[in-house]
């Protein structure tokens, strides 16, 4: 059973409410780095995250990519997954009863190679046990010649419209900071109806093997994400937070509760850990600790009053 509430004697002052979501806390952990939730379950109090952006679903089953998938770097990490899951259906038959009695919020991080799939998904989607939906568009749009949805606002914004008009659920857009303007993307994706946005995905990096002479990953590129990405994320998420008027998710490097307060304090509602996960299974409640306590001894009554306060 999870612990008891009365382990965290701040946990009050992080209540808040994303999209319509409940949430005891405003950490999250970030699609891909979390399993579903239920591998961490021995190490994490799972009711007491904000929400577990659970591994990235299809439509149908996904092999992910051969070869190397991940590789360390200096702060960080590259890794070309390839979005490897069990698809849709078994999402929804097998794991997700498997996971409801944790009591967290499960928001499924959805793709699609189609503006059609994701409706698709979103549809099928609609059950109790599902919170939210986050869209990952940085996916190739393949009936549209390889045209990456994340990378042109007309394209996410069609993603998103399909996936609101078929989902009963919040919608939040996840976007890629591999893009001239975060916040053309940012505001496109608000017009055409998401909830709340979440970024940044990872960045596009390549790491080569000197020794033999080629690329370390299969894929030859990969994400890079962990610590080494946290100033280009702080920095989207305040560009993005003056233009918008939608919560925003911060996520990148997050790996202390230091570093959420800075994506709190740059316009974020709430943060989601990801790479740290890999690195200590516990971080996010030590991060929920941590925040707790910094706002504890700031005298803030809630997550609220630190929003958005390095702005002038």
């Amino acid at each position: 059973m999870p612990p008891s509430t009365a382990k965290y004697p701040y946990d009050d002052l992080l209540r808040t409410n994303i999209a319509g979501i409940e949430m005891r806390t405003p950490v999250l952990t970030a699609s891909g780095t979390f399993g579903f939730g239920e591998e961490f379950a021995d190490c994490v109090d799972l009711a007491r995250l904000g929400g577990v952006m659970v591994k990235g679903t299809t439509l149908a089953p996904r092999r992910g990519n051969d070869g190397v998938r991940i590789a360390e770097t200096p702060q960080g990490m590259l890794n070309c997954i390839g979005l490897e899951n069990p698809g849709v259906e078994h999402f929804l038959t097998e794991i997700l009863p498997r996971i409801q009695p944790y009591g967290m919020n499960v928001i499924v991080n959805i793709s699609g190679s189609s503006v059609e799939d994701y409706a698709e998904i979103a549809e099928r989607l609609n059950v109790d046990g599902v919170a939210a939906l986050e869209i990952n568009i940085s996916c190739p749009n393949v009936r549209e010649g390889g045209i990456v949805f994340g990378t042109d606002p007309r394209a996410a914004a069609d993603v998103v419209r399909a996936v609101v008009s078929a989902s009963e659920k919040p919608v939040i857009a996840k976007l890629s900071p591999n893009v001239t303007s975060i916040t053309e993307m940012a505001l496109a994706v608000e017009e055409a109806g998401a909830d709340a946005i979440s970024l940044i995905n990872t960045l596009v990096g390549m790491q080569i093997d000197i020794h033999r002479r080629c690329p370390v990953l299969g894929n030859r590129t990969g994400g890079l994400s962990g610590p080494a990405v946290k100033p280009v994320a702080v920095r989207m998420v305040w560009d993005v937070a003056h233009v918008v008027h939608v919560p925003v998710i911060g996520m990148g490097g997050i790996s202390s509760w230091e570093d959420a307060v800075q994506f709190f304090l740059a316009g974020a509602s709430a943060v989601a850990v990801g790479t740290a996960n890999f690195v200590d299974p516990t971080v996010t409640m030590k991060i929920c600790d941590g925040l707790g306590y910094y706002l504890h001894e700031n005298h803030c009554s809630n997550i609220a009053e630190i929003i958005a306060k390095a702005w002038k």
